[in-house]
């Protein structure tokens, strides 16, 4: 499977608003449509967040994430990752609940607390479908998004316990050392999955430079080959970033969370297209998505 990499897609997101997209999914019959139409573009696996169906503002129901996930195992057999970021406010306990709820194939796990950003988003939501939008994105100038050491270890055993992988979202490089810290503790086991998360405000950089300074010092912690990785970039590096990683042995994620955008200036009309415009570019060079199935067996997934 050398030529052979996971794309994933990341539907929706607690980000972006609606205001910001009159495309972007957040009902939950949207959500789990366009999460199976990106699996049927290419995507191996995708990653869900649910939104209130009353007015997009993100939500931690289990009802509502039941209606998602109900609606996509009945017509894909596309990777499920669940959130365990949530979204701005939600506790541990809200965010975890979902993991042994609905068992996924992989649920992320945030690998460490950092100050999230995403408040200049503010200056774009001058007038907004929904009152909650402005007054959410700019509360996070003073957000920590907590991750201490304790969440982190009862979350990967709530994880172990319902045979769900977790997917290790780094934001920055210190991050890597936590995972290696959990490593020693026995509450995660290898092969390690790590999402490097590029390009959010209070993280690392969106650049090659900062995706190569990731993975070499993934590389030096954990042994050169003896883990898997995908990148994302939020924004207008998403491309270029999933591009480079390719051909360093990487796998990939696009989606409207990360970016809302297919090219510059052209609004992105599905998450179907940002995974097409992905599936094209691997081909132009000889790489192939890999199926659900061969995902599963990459990640050396149990169930």
């Amino acid at each position: 499977m050398s030529n052979k990499r996971i794309i994933s897609c990341a539907i929706t997101g607690s980000i972006h608003t609606p205001t910001l997209s009159e495309y972007l999914p957040w009902k939950p019959e949207d959500i789990a449509r366009q999460a199976i139409d990106a699996a049927n573009a290419g995507a191996a696996s995708v990653h869900i967040h649910a939104r209130n169906p009353a007015n997009g503002a993100p939500s931690a129901e289990l009802g509502v994430y039941r209606e998602i996930v109900e609606k996509i195992r009945a017509e894909s057999d596309v990777l499920l990752c669940i959130t365990t970021g949530g979204g701005v406010g939600m506790s541990i306990e809200q965010r975890a609940a979902t993991v042994p709820e609905f068992k996924p194939d992989l649920s992320s796990m945030n690998a460490g607390s950092i100050n999230f950003g995403i408040f200049p988003l503010a200056k774009m939501l001058k007038e907004t479908k929904f009152d909650w939008e402005k007054p959410y994105v700019e509360s996070t100038q003073d957000f920590v998004f907590s991750n201490t050491f304790k969440a982190m270890e009862g979350i990967c055993l709530i994880m172990k316990e319902s045979g769900t992988k977790p997917e290790l979202e780094i934001y920055d490089i210190g991050q890597l050392y936590n995972v290696k810290y959990l490593l020693e503790r026995g509450v995660l086991e290898e092969p390690i999955f790590l999402q490097f998360v590029t390009g959010i405000l209070g993280g690392i950089g969106g650049t090659v430079y900062d995706l190569m300074n990731l993975h070499q010092t993934a590389d030096r912690i954990f042994g050169k080959g003896n883990y898997n990785w995908s990148v994302l970039s939020a924004g207008r590096m998403e491309f270029p970033i999933c591009t480079t990683a390719l051909f360093l042995g990487g796998n990939v994620r696009v989606g409207m969370e990360d970016n809302l955008f297919l090219a510059k200036g052209v609004p992105a009309k599905s998450n179907a297209e940002l995974v097409e415009k992905m599936v094209r570019i691997m081909r132009e060079f000889d790489f192939e998505p890999a199926t659900p199935r061969e995902a599963r067996e990459i990640l050396k997934l149990k169930r």
